[in-house]
């Protein structure tokens, strides 16, 4: 239903100076107005939009549960645009939840998950686009992730997904009224009338998806994991990454038994650190199960530094790491190839970390290269921090591939809508493909149709009840 009155804590649990509990529908304000005691005895209901202030008192018991600021807000200019009271109190999880249940026993239901957000995009003040990013704002990691959220918001990926759509409605309607009034002499319209249009839609769709895995990775950020044999230095690799010591580390072979996972900003990407036990042949239970976990972080890994110990030589357990990167897709293509065979060939990119390079060097450098050629080598040391510039530079040309964010850039984040513009990109494509064989124009208009629904996904007007409860399902309660 949503046409009742929610109510919902908004802020995080935990401790904190203040509290706010959220009461969003038509009854909002005669839910709360009876529990506010005010200096005096007003019992008006204060103007809109301004703080008053008072005690909540329990309705049954008559106690005061705390002092508050209380906020009512009259529709449409809220955030549900329905009527909605906001009430500031202490942070404490006690006070909150008594208040809370003082507001549900006066008559309002407890929120679900994402309610809120959801009747701000059922009331028309968000499309489903801006709500998802509401959502991207409050999980943001880093300043980039944040300034893509709120590009999103303000409706700037919803503008470019509407001209597409716009441009798509054009060719429907023209081939549709050809076919639907053929009494009132509409003429039937041609390729040549068509296919700018088509192509027009098409270029706001390639635009989007052009920077949709570079939008993702702001987004989701990236899981990098640290491999190697035994005691080459991985675990001091991510405290230096981190720049303080969350990992044991040792001169005894083995000191990291489990995975340690921590995030770093690069360059504005969330890059997800994973250290890992070291991969070798092993009888010791405990440590077996530390290797299969380190060979399941790389299976999962976006990016892998492979570690070797520069002032040894090469042995056959630093073979075996190598040849179980290369079987999990991991590898650096020819610089030969274009592009697009690069992309066909699905390996994920690996940088060959040779470290302690402040040690006398006995690695074999001539062999490296040629279990891995075209890989990227760079030279590090943990003792003095030698190379670890160069290793981050380094990692970041490897996401971000000389790509960078600008301040007004739209790019899509979400997998989602990376999918619906994948299907809408297709569809223009078949469309204008039919049009050039001269396939009979109902048939074209399939397509077309297909293509607007899709692109009507992003936005919401096309979604489905299921779809709408699935994402919402993920918010918090009380957003």
């Amino acid at each position: 239903m949503h046409n009742d009155t929610i109510a919902a804590i908004a802020t995080p649990p935990g401790v904190g100076g203040v509290g706010i509990i959220r009461v969003s529908g038509s009854d909002a304000f005669e839910v709360v107005l009876p529990l506010l005691k005010r200096p005096g005895s007003s019992t008006a209901l204060p103007s809109s939009h301004k703080l008053t202030y008072g005690q909540i008192i329990d309705p049954q018991s008559s106690e005061v549960l705390d002092e508050v600021l209380v906020a009512f807000m009259h529709a449409p200019h809220t955030y549900t645009r329905e009527h909605v009271v906001e009430i500031q109190g202490h942070g404490g999880p006690l006070v909150l939840q008594r208040i809370l249940r003082a507001v549900l026993a006066r008559g309002a239901r407890l929120a679900n998950p994402g309610e809120f957000t959801m009747r701000a995009f059922l009331n028309g003040r968000l499309d489903l686009a801006q709500a998802e990013a509401v959502m991207d704002l409050i999980e943001s990691e880093t300043e980039a992730g944040q300034r893509l959220a709120m590009q999103q918001l303000r409706g700037r990926l919803s503008d470019q997904v509407q001209q597409a759509r716009h441009a798509t409605l054009s060719v429907i309607a023209r081939i549709e009224a050809s076919i639907d009034f053929p009494e009132d002499d509409i003429p039937t319209p041609q390729a040549e009338e068509l296919n700018p249009l088509i192509d027009e839609a098409l270029r706001q769709v390639e635009l989007l998806l052009a920077g949709s895995d570079q939008g993702r990775l702001y987004r989701q950020g990236l899981r990098t994991a640290i491999i190697g044999r035994p005691n080459v230095g991985k675990s001091s690799l991510l405290n230096a990454f981190l720049r303080t010591e969350r990992a044991i580390v040792t001169a005894i072979a083995g000191t990291t038994r489990d995975t340690v996972e921590e995030a770093v900003n690069l360059r504005g990407i969330p890059l997800h650190l994973i250290d890992t036990a070291g991969i070798t042949p092993t009888e010791d239970p405990v440590e077996a199960i530390g290797v299969q976990r380190s060979r399941a972080a790389a299976e999962s890994a976006d990016v892998m530094l492979l570690v070797f110990d520069s002032s040894e030589a090469l042995t056959e357990q630093d073979r075996l790491v190598s040849t179980e990167a290369q079987a999990m897709g991991f590898g650096v293509p020819s610089s030969t190839l274009s592009s697009d065979e690069q992309v066909a060939t699905h390996q994920r990119p690996v940088l060959l970390v040779l470290n302690k390079s402040d040690q006398e060097q006995r690695i074999d450098r001539a062999e490296l290269e040629q279990l891995w050629p075209h890989a990227t080598f760079i030279s590090t040391s943990t003792f003095s921090d030698a190379g670890l510039q160069q290793l981050e530079d380094a990692l970041a040309d490897v996401v971000l591939a000389g790509r960078m964010l600008h301040s007004e850039s739209v790019l899509v984040t979400s997998t989602r809508h990376q999918e619906a513009l994948r299907r809408t990109m297709e569809n223009l494509r078949a469309a204008g493909r039919s049009l050039e064989q001269r396939v009979p124009l109902d048939f074209v208009s399939i397509d077309l149709r297909t293509a607007y629904d899709a692109l009507g996904e992003v936005t919401g007007e096309t979604a489905s009840d299921d779809l709408l409860d699935k994402i919402f399902s993920e918010f918090c309660i009380g957003k």
